[in-house]
């Protein structure tokens, strides 16, 4: 026997987080559910390439920079002679992990390739594997997104746009879809103020059109590209602006008491041609009307500058109506709430990747002197197991989501229609084209309510299969810091509206006057169509037994029961403020169905043993069948191939190192 000392004794071997797009089997059911073959055929390689990458070492050097090196402001927001400057800095990591993202395309794939309906799915595909690395710089690439879409609606109009007002625009929005690093812009999204968060009716900044005289020209956003500063002035304090190093914001503003909130584009920086440089040079740029008051100290997203703002004389660009601004800024939020969605499984989908690398080389004792790694230990694969049943309902959720964004910006193509290269929509739920709208507004706030806030603890359990190792803020094997990725995680049920804010935004969509009849029955399609779909195939057991005795049989009625329970039992018998305060029980059960039905039909389109048996797991979990009533077994073998995949269970033990 030898003691063990600092540098000499056991050393347990690093995890290895292998290739996500081909190791994550939920993933890879995702993708082969969602997009065509000529799409995933098409765009798998360069996907794949991508998930290598976003693992590299320099990957990893720029999240520990980032992290250790946070934004701040220089001279704490003075100069030397205590004249107020605001000169934000960020630290290399992040302007490098922002040049690989724009490089990438992690935005710009949607509005610069032609998949049709499913740029959406190819891009969040993306995103999700880009998620677990990016340290946050997909927050401020989130916002740049809604602003693109939110001015490409706006450009797509013959009218309603001056020359100049379509120049600028045209400007900012070939900047947000840009690739190049030299060009591409981000953008802020500023409503939050001391008011309310997500409640903008209080809003406390305000906009006064003020145009320039016609005998004085404009002065420039950017002298370069000769674009004028917008007619308006904006005044007033955003409370919590993410992306303060953005070059333009998409921002809310009351500009008439009677006529509600406006919505609003305004740069960050203005030109000034009476600056002067430390070597004498005259002219440059400054911030436009902003006052950085100071930088959020968060819980998590560290790397990620997040400032309260006053706002002086902001000149700024209206866009749309006034009094629309609510109109306007819900389709940047139906993106950005995608986005935080698609982050909620990005993180957990990395938090599984590094607690299956570890449960392969980890061992463990399991009693007289004998010991196993981790992917063999029952206890162990069955905690695992169970997280990855919950990590493919959640994706099954969100995908069908983003399947429906994309469907509301392309529509699906058919047979007769001839409006794509690419053949019609494979997923068996791809609703009639009234219903897309309906249903998107219901599912965009219902998705994020449910999965952001469900996904949380499912990542503390991954962060506990470590052990103490999972505790570390392992900034010196950065790879396995499943710390940061939950500290960073549990800002998705806060931001873009907490978990209670869209449970009652569900409800009051579903209760609308005008337009709740359609959620519902959208709703009411997506559970009627699936488990008909399911009724309709053969082998309903995976034995053959399609009758309403199998287990399938018994999901369908138990999957239909829920249904009838919450929707005729609840939202159609109550009244919107009746709801209202169980609204996050009643929203959390219509996912749970949502959920159920698109298992049932994944298990349905591409039947085996794995996705049997996570399908009958979720729905005795769910309470949808009996325990005893579920499809498949419980036995290590099938845990194993549920949490690596069938014939990818490691098999080369556990390994540590002597010195």
């Amino acid at each position: 026997m030898q003691p063990s000392s600092s540098n000499t004794g056991f050393f347990q071997q690093l995890p290895v987080i292998r290739n996500q797009f081909e190791d994550d089997v939920s993933l890879q059911r995702i993708t082969k559910l969602f997009l065509p073959p000529s799409v995933l055929d098409q765009t798998a390689p360069e996907i794949s390439q991508l998930a290598d990458d976003v693992l590299s070492k320099q990957v990893f050097d720029w999240i520990s920079d980032a992290e250790h090196n946070q934004p701040y402001l220089r001279g704490s927001g003075r100069d030397a002679f205590g004249k107020p400057t605001n000169e934000l800095v960020v630290t290399e990591g992040w302007r490098k992990l922002q040049e690989f993202g724009f490089k990438k395309g992690v935005i710009a794939v949607n509005y610069d390739s032609d998949y049709g309906p499913y740029n959406r799915l190819v891009q969040f595909i993306r995103c999700h594997l880009w998620e677990g690395s990016c340290a946050n710089t997909l927050c401020p690439a989130a916002m740049q997104d809604g602003a693109a879409r939110l001015l490409q609606r706006h450009l797509s109009r013959k009218t309603g746009l001056s020359p100049t007002e379509r120049q600028v625009f045209q400007n900012a929005y070939d900047h947000l879809i840009s690739r190049d690093p030299a060009k591409a812009w981000t953008s802020g999204q500023w409503m939050t103020e001391r008011t309310g968060g997500s409640d903008v009716s209080q809003t406390e900044t305000v906009a006064t059109y003020d145009p320039y005289p016609d005998s004085s020209p404009a002065p420039l956003a950017d002298a370069d590209e000769k674009t004028p500063l917008g007619p308006w002035s904006v005044s007033g304090f955003k409370w919590f602006s993410s992306a303060t190093d953005s070059q333009m914001t998409i921002l809310l503003a009351k500009t008439d008491p009677s006529k509600g909130v406006s919505v609003f584009l305004a740069p960050m920086r203005r030109h000034n041609p009476t600056l002067v440089s430390p070597t004498g040079v005259s002219g440059g740029s400054e911030l436009n009307g902003i006052t950085i008051q100071r930088l959020k100290h968060k819980f998590g997203t560290q790397s990620l500058p997040t400032a309260e703002l006053e706002l002086k004389n902001m000149r700024a660009w209206l866009i749309g109506e006034e009094g629309k601004g609510i109109y306007e800024i819900s389709t940047i939020l139906t993106i950005t709430r995608v986005h935080t969605t698609v982050s909620s499984v990005g993180y957990l989908g990395r938090a599984l990747a590094i607690a299956k690398g570890f449960a392969a080389v980890r061992e463990v004792g399991v009693g007289r002197g004998r010991r196993v790694p981790l992917s063999t230990h029952p206890l162990h694969m069955r905690t695992l197991a169970n997280m990855t049943v919950d990590y493919h309902g959640l994706m099954l959720l969100t995908y069908y989501t983003v399947f429906l964004l994309g469907l509301s910006e392309k529509p699906a193509p058919t047979a007769t229609t001839g409006t794509t290269k690419h053949e019609p929509a494979p997923h068996p739920l791809t609703p009639p084209a009234r219903l897309v709208g309906p249903l998107l507004r219901a599912l965009s706030s219902l998705h994020k309510s449910y999965v952001a806030h469900t996904a949380v603890p499912l990542i503390y359990t991954a962060m506990q299969s470590l052990g103490g190792v999972g505790y570390l803020v392992n900034e010196e094997s950065e790879h396995i810091n499943i710390a940061r990725l939950f500290r960073d995680a549990c800002v998705s049920a806060i931001w873009e509206g907490t978990t209670d804010v869209l449970a009652g935004d569900t409800v009051r969509a579903a209760k609308h006057p005008r337009d709740g009849r359609d959620v519902l029955e959208g709703l009411a399609w997506v559970v009627e169509t699936g488990l008909e779909s399911v009724r309709r195939r053969r082998g309903g057991d995976g034995n053959g037994n399609g009758n309403s005795g199998s287990s399938r049989g018994r999901a369908v009625a138990g999957v239909k029961r829920a249904w009838d329970e919450v929707m005729k039992g609840r939202i159609e018998r109550e009244s919107q403020a009746a709801l209202l305060p169980d609204a996050r029980a009643v929203v959390f059960r219509v996912a749970e169905v949502l959920v159920a039905v698109l298992y049932l039909v994944d298990a349905a389109a591409r039947p085996g043993p794995e996705i049997e048996a996570m399908c009958g797991r979720y729905l005795a979990d769910k309470g949808f069948v009996q325990d005893g009533e579920r499809a498949g077994g419980k036995d290590l073998a099938l845990d194993q191939a549920i949490v690596y995949g069938a014939g990818k269970v490691p098999s080369n033990g556990a390994a540590g190192v002597k010195l």
